[in-house]
């Protein structure tokens, strides 16, 4: 059902399409708000120097420049960092929101965020260039106790729980485990063998060993331990055996371990079969310092992760002042493109309006609108028809719309309202007419 973007990478949406994302976008603010978080938005636009400064993703950014520049200004703009850029996330402009209203919050601050975002990507199924996502975040001052990283990942399954999509799985890792293992077996680089673990999925194991080697100069045996560790992936704890039985000691693979124990734990006994603990995800950002989560749909694996995250303790900071954080982020327009694509669910009609006032004459007009005013006062949405045609023509009208009831007046002032779906024709009050609890508004259902 979706359509192919006139401009590729920047999705637009038909009516009936829009009202699905709606749905999506209402129903995680419910959720969201159900425990606790609060709204906030920041704008669009950061300096390059703020995005930039927490990973290496600077092909991503979208730089500002405007129109009438020269090709030389906006070279040298791009080397700025204090030049604007599109942000290309919310975590980053959300740090520094901390930062700066920091004697205005209370921490721990929970806020959600549901905003577009801008990223220099090839567009393809499940990458746009513009597209909305919506985060949740947990920010402390000082400190932020682990068991938050546990709330986040409930949150999370409960809210897409509550989408009409295909099953899914909260795939969660946690860096403290991999980096004290790769410490353990004697790789220093430990962001570097992250990066590479990072492409497991894309590359396959024998390319990864050989980037570990030829790039971070890792032994085979050394490649083979990391490897042996990405490939542990459980439904419940038994991952904390297995990872001990490749033998490695050190004492941040221990305190991974506790943490990532503690979150598979509450998870299994809260979001049964919803969660499992895979030690291959690494997650390329280099702001993440403890868990670590992606999100696959079950049988559209190949549309990448449509939830990502983690705990991140250095993002954000004022001299001696830490904000610690945790957080998760869904990718809207990725999910909605496969809800689409895939009519998965779909609009129960095209419009909101659940009511045409048919005119008798061009003289009517005036009394439409009183009847259609005392409909919309009980919550109905309603239109009213803009010539007095025939009521064939009207009633094809609200047909082409999607609109299903289409209300008459006659001369004498008697009221009756058509089903037009089934042709059912009724007398009917407009100050007490309800149309069906299904029929008042649009609903979004499994196909």
């Amino acid at each position: 059902m979706a359509r192919t973007a006139s401009l590729s990478g920047f999705p637009e949406w038909l009516p009936e399409e829009r009202l699905v994302e709606l749905h999506v976008l209402d129903t995680l603010r419910r959720v969201f708000e159900l425990h606790g978080f609060s709204s906030i938005e920041t704008r669009a636009v950061e300096t390059v120097g703020q995005l930039l400064r927490k990973g290496e993703i600077d092909k991503e950014v979208y730089g500002l420049s405007r129109l009438q520049e020269d090709e030389e200004e906006s070279r040298a703009a791009k080397g700025d960092h204090h030049a604007l850029a599109l942000h290309f996330d919310l975590t980053v402009p959300f740090a520094r929101y901390v930062v700066e209203n920091a004697g205005y919050l209370a921490f721990p601050f929970r806020r959600y965020q549901i905003q577009k975002v801008w990223r220099g990507e090839r567009p393809q199924e499940g990458r746009a260039r513009e597209f909305t996502q919506a985060d949740i975040d947990i920010v402390g001052d000082g400190e932020l106790p682990f068991r938050y990283d546990v709330e986040i990942a409930l949150v999370i399954a409960e809210a897409l729980g509550a989408l009409p999509i295909p099953d899914f799985r909260l795939r969660i890792n946690n860096r403290k485990l991999a980096e004290g293992f790769y410490r353990g077996i004697g790789l220093t680089d430990t962001a570097g063998v992250l990066r590479s673990i990072d492409k497991l999925e894309k590359i396959g194991p024998a390319k990864v060993a050989e980037l570990l080697k030829t790039e971070l100069g890792a032994t085979e045996e050394q490649a083979q331990a990391a490897l042996s560790l990405a490939g542990i992936r459980t439904e419940d704890t038994s991952f904390v055996e297995k990872v001990r039985a490749l033998g490695v000691k050190d004492e941040l693979l221990e305190e991974g371990l506790n943490e990532l124990e503690q979150v598979i734990a509450a998870s299994v006994h809260r979001a049964p079969g919803k969660v499992v603990a895979d030690l291959s995800i690494a997650r390329g950002l280099d702001y993440y310092t403890g868990t670590v989560v992606e999100t696959v749909l079950v049988g559209h694996e190949q549309l990448g992760s449509i939830c990502s995250g983690g705990r991140y303790d250095a993002l954000a900071g004022k001299g001696n002042r830490k904000f610690p954080g945790v957080g998760l982020s869904i990718g809207v327009t990725r999910l909605v493109s496969r809800i689409l694509s895939q009519e998965l669910a779909q609009a129960t009609r095209k419009v909101p309006t659940a009511v045409l006032v048919a005119l008798n004459n061009d003289d009517s007009w005036g009394a439409a609108q009183d009847v259609a005013a005392q409909l919309r006062s009980r919550g109905i949405s309603t239109e009213v028809a803009a010539k007095a045609e025939k009521f064939g023509k009207q009633i094809k009208f609200a047909d082409r719309r999607g609109i299903p009831f289409v209300w008459f007046t006659d001369d004498d002032g008697k009221h009756q309202v058509k089903d037009i779906r089934s042709g059912e024709q009724t007398d009917a009050d407009p100050a007490t007419w309800t149309p069906s609890d299904e029929d008042l508004y649009v609903r979004v259902v499994n196909a």
